[in-house]
């Protein structure tokens, strides 16, 4: 007699979790990328983002304590750990000389392209496919971020082309950190994330640094890279819990909380079609949460986490 299959609601459970966890990320990435431009506004770009990544490894170091168990440490890819890490510096250089050439709306609708990326590679590469419903609220989520981002773009720059670049680093790097859980620790992961954009990185960041102007800039540069050790953290819990397509439309929900630190923090006062446009990224999320919750209690099979 064969063993029993997991049950409905213990799948349910974990589709949840991994849900709830990469949520917890996209806001934690959003407070990162508020610090990020309150502190570029006083010191070169370039340093806030090294030491963003300096920050992590500082972090990692100090939280996991690598030496007291370095099997942890051990990666079987060390190509693709490194591939990774140089996706993650990629999608940040990209989009920091993108957004000198082209205005806000035209990087960010190009930048949150990336969860239609990764769900759409998810299958060739992991073997993880999206169901129609799935995809139904991928692309219902995306139209709400062209509602926010248009009207369109007009005459094609190259900088567009250092954009794509961005998205498609980003959706790459959720891609091989999906592929190294399954044979890495979360510890490694998070250490080597910020260990090789720090030493990529630094020939060009170095030799710009200098000190905050202000007790108020130094805590948010440094935050940035507090921020981002958590929410890294919780991308790669996320990603053991539930697999890439099923978390890919919440990648959207950061923009949500971008619109609120942007209220908050900046006095930014959203356009009438950034509050439709939100709405419609809500929705989507929503709908995919609800069936989530109702779909594996309605079947008799045993449940398939990616069948949309």
């Amino acid at each position: 007699m064969s063993s029993p299959l997991p049950t409905a609601d213990a799948e349910a459970t974990l589709r949840l979790r991994g849900i709830a966890i990469y949520s917890l990320a996209m806001l934690l990435f959003a407070c990162t990328d508020a610090c990020a431009k309150y502190a570029g506004q006083f010191v070169p770009v370039m340093e806030v983002v090294w030491l963003r990544f300096a920050v992590q490894v500082l972090l990692a170091i100090l939280v996991f304590q690598p030496w007291r168990a370095i099997a942890l440490y051990k990666t079987r890819r060390p190509v693709l750990q490194f591939m990774r890490g140089m996706f993650l510096a990629g999608s940040t250089v990209f989009n920091f000389l993108a957004i000198h050439e082209l205005q806000l709306d035209q990087t960010m609708s190009i930048g949150f392209s990336a969860p239609f990326i990764t769900a759409a590679l998810a299958g060739p590469l992991l073997g993880e496919w999206a169901g129609p419903r799935r995809w139904a609220a991928i692309l219902v989520g995306f139209v709400g971020v062209l509602v926010i981002t248009m009207p369109g773009f007009g005459s094609l720059k190259p900088a567009i082309f250092l954009s794509l670049g961005a998205a498609f680093s980003n959706a790459f790097y959720i891609l091989s950190t999906r592929l190294l859980t399954r044979t890495d620790s979360s510890a490694g992961l998070l250490l080597y994330s910020a260990l090789i954009p720090m030493l990529v990185l630094s020939p060009t960041a170095l030799p710009t640094i200098s000190a905050p102007p202000t007790l108020l800039v130094g805590v948010c540069m440094f935050m940035t890279g507090a921020l981002a050790f958590a929410g890294h953290w919780c991308l790669v819990r996320a990603h053991k819990q539930t697999a890439v397509p099923v978390l890919a439309p919440f990648m959207y929900t950061g923009l949500i909380w971008m619109i609120l630190l942007g209220y908050v923090v900046f006095n930014d006062v959203p356009a009438p079609r950034t509050l439709v446009g939100a709405s419609i990224i809500i929705a989507s999320g929503l709908y995919l949460l609800y069936r989530e919750r109702v779909k594996a209690p309605e079947r008799q099979e045993p449940v398939d986490v990616l069948d949309g």
